[in-house]
């Protein structure tokens, strides 16, 4: 897996029309499925009387968790080009909506594939495309005399810390950007000749 991933930084949007057909193409930064969720709901109410909300996203730095849908168009027709897109530019943590409201006259299979592909392309090639780094959550674990010298590292390797507990001994939950992990270790296990236990989740993508 590499180091970093693109995504777009702001909301966009885009147009296509067709024959009296308006597609409304709306694309912006999202973390989760929930999230996602969430987005549709309001956009379905937004646009109650569009005839179809066709969307599709992808997420994840390793891009594996991904959809399209096509609301009601022909199968293929919507949600597979607007994730063509998406896929086309190598971007990640995004979701694509096309609204399209329908003017009277049917575009056919190859007239939708156009038209979502383009509206979807439209949203995208106003978007501000960013580079972020791949994040690896990470817990440690060590006594407080080793205090100054994890805090020390912390702030050498840019490391962010999400939780902290003091109780007994010292915990702390931080995030590691993955081009810094192994120098990350190194010092970490240096730290009184191992006196500080360090232990990586899974990856995940900056938000």
């Amino acid at each position: 897996m590499a180091d970093s991933y693109l995504t777009i930084s702001s909301p966009a949007e885009g147009l296509y029309k067709d024959k009296g057909s308006k597609f409304l193409a709306f694309a912006m930064p999202v973390n989760s499925v929930s999230e996602i969720k969430t987005i549709l709901e309001q956009y379905r109410k937004k646009y109650y009387d569009a005839r179809h909300v066709c969307y599709a996203y992808m997420l994840g730095a390793d891009r594996l968790d991904y959809r399209a849908n096509d609301d009601g168009e022909p199968s293929g027709t919507a949600g597979k080009p607007i994730l063509g897109q998406i896929n086309s530019r190598g971007l990640t943590n995004v979701l694509v909506i096309v609204v399209r409201y329908f003017g009277g006259i049917l575009l056919g299979t190859s007239g939708l594939i156009t038209a979502y592909k383009q509206a979807a392309a439209d949203a995208l090639n106003t978007a501000e495309v960013t580079q972020k780094e791949i994040q690896l959550p990470c817990s440690l674990h060590f006594e407080y005399p080793f205090m100054n010298d994890v805090m020390r590292v912390l702030k050498e390797e840019n490391a962010c810390i999400l939780q902290s507990n003091y109780e007994t001994d010292c915990q702390l939950d931080v995030l590691v950007n993955k081009a810094s992990e192994k120098c990350f270790r190194k010092k970490i296990e240096n730290i009184g000749n191992g006196a500080v236990r360090c232990e990586f989740a899974t990856p995940i993508a900056e938000k």
